[in-house]
């Protein structure tokens, strides 16, 4: 008896050690059938047209746990709405982490909202995937936990400032942009291009997000008479410009940053004045036959029926191709540091985008984009092939931020 009472108490014992074991090394956001996502966006606010990007992540969730999940685990995914404002992001951010204890973050938009949440999250050890902003900070210098794919914005503004020179003959650019870092390395690759070919930006306009009449703004272009405009701006502004320029007779060729490539918004909220607006764009083109853009146009008539499509919603897709392709590759083993190794061993994975890779301090997986034309009917025709940049990042840091 007394021997029997011995084993059954050591099995007990056994069992307990184990169970304080297991408890010690759950990895947070993922049990047997489940993985934890998080992500926030201006679903409201001057940035709402941008909050079709996290829905389209949700779809794409739904259509990865209709298919199966991944490895036996479906994703449970939170989107919250931050209206594009840092002190907001920051409390859903302790939310997603502390209270729904999400394993990693999805996306999610903005360069001031996510700066206001980098140094937290990375400190917290949650893996974070795609943010939807081509800054600088998400990778140079590189974090452990965060890898980017959006194209960076001094890429952008270096190869659109090229190809008007080039390529269009331009020799009078003028630059309108948002007052903060999105706009601010949009400039610096803009000016590195110029600087090239012997030239310097003949005005340029910064706008601050609450603005809502950009009148001064457009006097201030149109007295430099320039051949072309890039915009670094929120879809708001990006109509409210060429509105404003319309009526005071100034004509000119408009170039973007990829964050208004959503032809069928801009073209709609412009009342037209969006054609012929040349821009960047980071992924296969809306009405593709690409076997990724038909698979993803029929998830989002299956899960979201109501939404629209367009490059902001499958954007949400893109972004985070990486994050599940990283997770597969865990296999059931999944901890933030194998989902580190997973990830740094992507080479030239094609998504919706050309081909990302990452690496040990090899943070930013895209640096090359095409560029594109809003045609008569508000479509998008492609002009020209994959295209990229050679600023040097790190030096452009260095000059802007420290």
């Amino acid at each position: 008896m007394k021997k029997t009472r011995w084993a059954v108490g050591l099995i007990c014992t056994v069992f307990l050690c184990l169970a304080v074991s297991n408890a010690v090394h759950a990895e947070r956001g993922v049990t047997d059938t489940e993985i934890r996502l998080g992500t926030w966006g201006p679903l409201t606010g001057p940035a709402a047209l941008w909050g079709a990007v996290p829905r389209g992540t949700r779809c794409y969730f739904d259509m990865i746990n209709a298919e199966g999940g991944i490895h036996g685990r479906k994703i449970t995914f939170f989107m919250r709405d931050d209206g594009y404002m840092p002190p907001k992001t920051k409390a859903i951010v302790k939310e997603l982490v502390e209270d729904k204890e999400v394993f990693g973050i999805a996306s999610g938009v903005g360069t001031a909202t996510g700066m206001a949440v980098k140094k937290y999250l990375h400190h917290k050890k949650v893996p974070w995937v795609g943010p939807a902003s081509g800054s600088s900070h998400w990778a140079y210098p590189p974090t452990r936990y965060l890898f980017s794919v959006f194209p960076l914005y001094c890429d952008e503004g270096a190869i659109m400032a090229d190809y008007a020179v080039t390529r269009l003959g331009k020799k009078r650019i003028a630059y309108i942009y948002q007052n903060d870092d999105f706009g601010k390395e949009g400039r610096y690759g803009i000016n590195m291009a110029l600087r090239k070919h012997g030239m310097k930006l003949a005005a340029e306009a910064p706008v601050e997000i609450q603005e809502s009449d950009l009148g001064s703004h457009c006097i201030k272009l149109k007295a430099a008479n320039p051949d072309c405009v890039i915009m670094y701006l929120l879809p708001k502004h990006g109509a409210i410009i060429l509105q404003t320029a319309a009526k005071m007779g100034f004509k000119t060729q408009w170039m973007s940053s990829s964050v208004l490539s959503d032809t069928d918004i801009m073209f709609r909220i412009s009342k037209g004045l969006f054609k012929g607006v040349i821009f960047t764009c980071f992924a296969e083109l809306p009405d593709s036959n690409h076997p990724l853009i038909v698979k993803y146009r029929e998830a989002k008539e299956t899960f979201a029926p109501n939404d629209r499509w367009g490059i902001f919603f499958y954007a949400g897709f893109g972004f985070v191709e990486t994050m599940v392709e990283g997770l597969r590759r865990c296999g059931r083993n999944l901890t933030a540091e194998n989902f580190v190794k997973a990830m740094e061993g992507l080479r030239n994975l094609k998504g919706l985008s050309g081909g990302i890779s990452f690496g040990p301090g090899k943070r930013q997986g895209l640096r090359a984009c095409f560029l594109a034309r809003c045609t008569e009917d508000g479509k998008i025709e492609r002009i020209s092939d994959w295209l990229k940049s050679d600023i040097n990042v790190m030096k452009m840091v260095h000059t802007l931020w420290e």
